[in-house]
């Protein structure tokens, strides 16, 4: 129920919980100090695998998730609830039908009398690009660009001139139609790119390197700030699946992921 305060009208979580229902593309979801879920829309609830929401109610990441993936978010809520704000974090969930989903997570502390007391989060699916717009052919050129090159150093000067932009205008406009900034679609690059060829015989530097990251920590820090594991730990998952191996609910992505903006679900945490 809304009630007013001095400071303005203050909405209780399983108010927005119903709310975000309404919202098939987007993962709601509150979490006390201890990480554990205390409200999740049906969006959140079927992605999971579940059909109501007392069936993740007091559960945490680590519970939910395969060990290496419930760790790593384990990790992010901890950051929040130490007080970090996550702003459009670009991130891609892992899916069982081998199908990526993208997705931009934003997670905010609940701060209650000078305390942290929990956190609140969405994951919103990455959608298709904007078509319509009047500058996406212009942008065509940039996306083709990168689709060639994303494996080199690219500067964002070097794009704006395809487009026939200012740097500025570029950032604007690939934002508006793509959603992401150029820097964020050129890590979507490389990763899906590493993706593809973890589960190959080539060394996790030498993949690294194949997809324009300029060393192994690099490569390591930014794939697991984006899949919630490390190369290594992404590879041994998909082999470990390929191999028939029987693991507790084991996720994969191993099939070829699109240049394009997927429109897969993302699972969202």
């Amino acid at each position: 129920m809304a009630r007013a305060t001095k400071s303005g009208i203050e909405i209780a979580a399983n108010e927005l919980e119903r709310l975000f229902d309404a919202l098939p593309d987007v993962v709601f979801f509150v979490k006390d100090a201890a990480g554990r879920y205390t409200h999740a829309n049906i969006t959140l609830i079927r992605r999971l695998g579940f059909k109501r929401r007392d069936q993740i109610i007091g559960l945490t990441t680590s519970d939910l998730f395969p060990s290496n993936l419930g760790a790593s978010y384990a990790i992010q809520d901890r950051r929040v609830l130490a007080g970090e704000t996550i702003e459009h974090q670009l991130e891609v969930h892992l899916f069982s039908n081998r199908a990526p989903g993208w997705c931009l997570t934003c997670k905010r502390p609940l701060v209650r009398d000078g305390q942290v007391r929990g956190l609140v989060g969405i994951s919103r699916d990455l959608g298709q690009p904007d078509s319509r717009h009047p500058t996406y052919d212009r942008l065509r050129r940039v996306l083709a660009y990168l689709q060639e090159h994303f494996a080199e150093a690219v500067r964002v000067g070097t794009l704006a001139q395809l487009a026939d932009f200012s740097v500025a205008q570029l950032e604007r406009h690939f934002h508006r139609v793509l959603q992401l900034t150029p820097q964020q679609w050129l890590s979507k690059l490389r990763i899906e790119a590493a993706m593809r060829m973890l589960p190959g015989e080539r060394s996790i530097a030498s993949v690294g390197l194949a997809c324009g990251f300029t060393d192994q920590s690099a490569f390591t820090r930014q794939f697991k700030a984006t899949a919630g594991m490390t190369p290594r730990g992404y590879r041994a998952m998909v082999l470990a699946e390929s191999a028939s191996v029987p693991t507790a609910r084991l996720l994969s992505t191993t099939a070829p992921l699109s240049s394009e903006v997927q429109s897969s679900s993302a699972l969202g945490r």
